[in-house]
Parts: C-alpha cells; sequence; structure tokens
C-alpha cells in the first residue's frame, strides 16, 4: 500500500482521561426523550473470567462530572456482581461518528430509591478513553433501539427517576 493510500485508510484516534465536551453534555441526564436510541455496551469480567456484556440506555447514564460516569444495573445482573467484586469496565458507543471505548473503574454506590426498585448505582472514573473514526467512512450508528410504545411513558418515567438518583449520590 502507497503512504498516500495509507494515509486516507489510516484511524484517526482521540484519547481523553476526561470527557469531551459534547459527551459531557450528551451524559447530563437531560433531554432523555430525544436520545432514546441511544444505547452503549457496558463490558464487565466475570468471576469465571469470561466477559459479559450489559446493554445501557441513556436514562441509565449520568456524567456527574468531567471524569465520572455514573450508571444504574439491575442488581441480580452479572455485571452488577462482578463491578461490585473487581470495579473494572469499559464502555463502547458510537457517538457523532465514532466508535468510543472508555476504560473505567467503577465502585457501588449508595442509593435507597434505586435500591427500593431493584437496582444497583454505580460511580465510575474514566481511567481512559479513545475515540476512532477513519476518513473514508462515518458510524452511522452503534447499537440503537426504539422504545415499544406500550412501555414508552413508564420507561422515560423510570428513566427521570434513575437520572435523579444518580444525581442525588453523595448530596
Amino acid at each position: 500500500m502507497s503512504d498516500a493510500n495509507a494515509a486516507t485508510h489510516s484511524a484517526d484516534r482521540l484519547q481523553f482521561d476526561a470527557w469531551p465536551p459534547a459527551l459531557l453534555d450528551w451524559f447530563d441526564g437531560r433531554a432523555l426523550l430525544a436520545r432514546t436510541g441511544f444505547a452503549a455496551s457496558l463490558v464487565t469480567c466475570h468471576e469465571d473470567g469470561r466477559f459479559g456484556t450489559s446493554l445501557l440506555g441513556i436514562g441509565e447514564l449520568y456524567a456527574s462530572g468531567p471524569r465520572s460516569l455514573r450508571f444504574a444495573l439491575w442488581a441480580q445482573a452479572r455485571a452488577a456482581r462482578a463491578l461490585a467484586a473487581g470495579g473494572r469496565a469499559a464502555l463502547t458507543f458510537v457517538f457523532d461518528g465514532a466508535f468510543f471505548q472508555v476504560q473505567l473503574d467503577a465502585m457501588p454506590i449508595e442509593s435507597t430509591g434505586a435500591q427500593g426498585v431493584g437496582l444497583a448505582c454505580f460511580e465510575a472514573v474514566v481511567a481512559s478513553g479513545e475515540a476512532q473514526r477513519v476518513p473514508y467512512a462515518q458510524l452511522d450508528a452503534g447499537i440503537t433501539f426504539t422504545l415499544d410504545e406500550r412501555d414508552r411513558e413508564m420507561t422515560l418515567e423510570r428513566w427521570n427517576q434513575q437520572i435523579e438518583w444518580l444525581k442525588a449520590v453523595g448530596r
């Protein structure tokens, strides 16, 4: 491959240890209805050494600061147990035409409201992050979904409540 050809096919990488401003805004807990199709994959390592993936919607993620991310998981989920035991995870998603992978160091946080409905909450520090894009193609979407119309309002209500619980931790 010629040098010119290699240059047009090389990936552009952005490395960070704090949320870029656009992502800090994206994970601000507001405008959930407009962002309902967004999903991120949380990858954790389980007791048996195998990796598992939990899919999180925008209403389960809240950036409480430039280097932090709070999130809610079902308490009985393998990912919740794995994070309570070890605390490391990778969050992957597509945003603004790029693929993001963020390494997180997480720990459980207390939220009486969330526990009351079977959720476990976590606060993670962004250990490192990377965004990749290529000049010849733009990622349009990663994992996306559409809320079922029958449960849409109930889900949005639950998400709004979860964001409030995540915001309130430590106040």
